[in-house]
């Protein structure tokens, strides 16, 4: 009969044979006693009852018998250690009826060896107690001697399957009352339904539906019907893509309105993120019109917006320069009172510093860009600002006449002495809607998370009509088609610019002007990016600014 051992153990035994288990501190005293074929001795695999450990029982067979004083004798010697044995089974037992336990526990009753793995708590002390008074109970009936020398005592297959069903139901009442065994993750792990992590729900609906299963996306989003913040914004826009039909997505319309005009201006003048990229490009103005020596200098802008980004650029200039402002107008009529409006309060600036200034509108397509229509005199230092204006061009993904190459190429075409990029960095020109809801959950998060609280309400319902304008929408109706600075260069470059390196006295102007408008907030971080310089907030990079010429 095998004796379940590897090693060095004999595999059978002879009949009659005794065979003693000792303790390793006991084995020369009773050496003289038991000759060195009968005797052997075995370490407990387990000296005491460890953290994350298991308590181990084994069960090996043997032939004779052994008092109750010797085993509470070893017990005390090995205190709570595990021990091998082997129990003679009683005649009467044939065949035992199967016991079925957790799969979480290992449990083996063929030629009677029993294992057992029991997961203990260190931190409950009476829980733990309670086991190792079991375990010894178990141990004292399955080695209990007889009066007489021809059987030994065991219990049977029902008895002991009750008594470790026991011991396991001990077990899993330490290892539930764990607190090691509760999740950390942002999702719930309550036996009710868990809350789902807002972003990656976001993402996880969006990769159902673009992987053709809207029952998957719809039940991710009931889930998340109470959101709120970008997560609320990002839902709506998910819903317009999963049912256009009952949810359809708002009108590109909505982000010319009076409403999103003024969120952008307060975008533009709260965040530093925003405001610096402006500063920057306004600072690389001036330094290529002082490197050529012009005392003219001649912006042609493209989206001028509310003009207050050209306040620190009149303030920058002396009293012996001028400064002229051509803005183009994709509205006429209507357009042209708006920015007629906005030329006037330059103008009250303009008088107020004390510098010569000069603002014009001109209602021309891309191709008719010339430097005659726009009055450019030869004298003047011309500047091209594209500040947050290229990314709502469509490109060739849209169309074929890629407005956003042609109105690079035909700026080109002008000689400007420099041209300024300023744009947000964020993939959702081409990138797949998977990738689009992430990266526009991470940039957006990130950038109310930079705002004061005073005005995150107003910027918010603008950035929410972003974010749909972003996500739910395709083809024309897309504006918003962001790009990253590597994918920016590549394009600029291959319309015949080349980088105009920041100076250094630019960066640490807008370091200084950073560290006064929020007050050394480590959040806000500036970084030179490959000729431009970058701003962002805690690790996430949000505008970027870069020169050309």
């Amino acid at each position: 009969m095998s004796s379940g051992f590897s090693g060095g153990m004999p595999d059978s035994f002879t009949a009659g044979r005794r065979a003693t288990l000792l303790p390793s501190n006991m084995n020369n005293s009773y050496s003289s006693n038991i000759s060195a074929q009968q005797q052997f001795s075995l370490r407990s695999t387990v000296p005491r009852i460890l953290p994350e450990a298991a308590a181990q029982i084994w069960l090996t067979e043997i032939n004779g018998k052994r008092s109750v004083d010797e085993f509470h004798h070893q017990q005390q010697q090995q205190n709570l250690g595990v021990f091998l044995r082997n129990v003679k089974p009683r005649p009467s037992y044939q065949n035992p009826s199967p016991v079925n336990f957790s799969s979480r526990y290992q449990l083996n009753l063929s030629n009677k060896n029993v294992g057992i793995r029991l997961p203990v708590d260190p931190g409950l002390d009476s829980e733990k107690n309670t086991m190792n008074h079991r375990l010894q109970e178990l141990e004292k009936q399955l080695l209990d001697d007889e009066d007489d020398g021809d059987t030994v005592s065991a219990i049977t297959n029902s008895e002991l399957s009750d008594t470790i069903q026991s011991l396991i139901g001990t077990s899993q009442k330490l290892v539930s009352s764990s607190p090691t065994s509760s999740s950390s993750s942002c999702c719930s792990t309550s036996a009710s339904p868990p809350l789902p992590c807002p972003k990656q729900a976001s993402i996880d609906a969006a990769a159902s539906i673009s992987e053709g299963k809207p029952e998957v996306a719809a039940e991710i989003l009931t889930r998340l019907a109470n959101a709120s913040g970008i997560a609320a914004h990002m839902v709506t826009a998910l819903k317009s893509r999963l049912n256009p039909s009952e949810n359809p997505p708002p009108p590109a319309s909505e982000l010319f309105t009076t409403e999103q005009a003024a969120s952008t201006k307060s975008l533009y003048g709260f965040s530093p993120c925003f405001k610096l990229g402006i500063m920057a490009a306004n600072l690389a103005i001036l330094e290529a019109a002082a490197e050529d020596g012009y005392n003219k200098i001649h912006v042609l802008d493209f989206d001028v917006g509310h003009g207050g980004e050209y306040g620190h650029l009149l303030h920058s200039l002396g009293s012996n320069k001028s400064l002229k402002i051509t803005a183009l107008s994709d509205f006429p009529t209507a357009g042209d009172e708006k920015l007629k409006a906005v030329g006037d309060n330059l103008q009250a600036l303009a008088n107020k510093i004390g510098v010569p200034f000069n603002f014009c509108v001109r209602n021309l397509n891309i191709a008719d860009l010339n430097r005659q229509k726009l009055e450019i005199q030869s004298d003047e230092s011309l500047a091209v600002n594209l500040a947050f204006k290229l990314y709502r061009l469509p490109d060739e993904s849209v169309t074929t006449e890629n407005h956003r190459d042609e109105l690079l190429r035909r700026v080109k075409g002008l000689s400007p002495k420099v041209m300024t990029v300023v744009e947000q960095e964020l993939n959702t020109n081409t990138a797949p809607l998977t990738a689009r809801v992430r990266d526009t959950y991470d940039f957006y998060a990130a950038l109310l998370d930079s705002l004061d609280n005073s005005v995150r309400v107003l910027i918010e319902e603008g950035l929410g009509r972003k974010i749909s304008n972003s996500v739910a929408c395709d083809g024309r109706d897309r504006v918003e088609r962001c790009e990253v600075f590597g994918k920016w260069r590549a394009r600029i470059s291959m319309a015949g610019f080349q980088q105009r390196p920041m100076s250094q006295h630019t960066v640490e102007v807008l370091r200084s002007n950073l560290n006064s408008w929020t007050r050394g907030n480590a959040g806000f971080v500036i970084n030179e990016e490959s000729g431009g310089i970058s701003f962002g907030w805690m690790g996430r990079k949000l505008t970027v600014a870069s020169a050309w010429r």
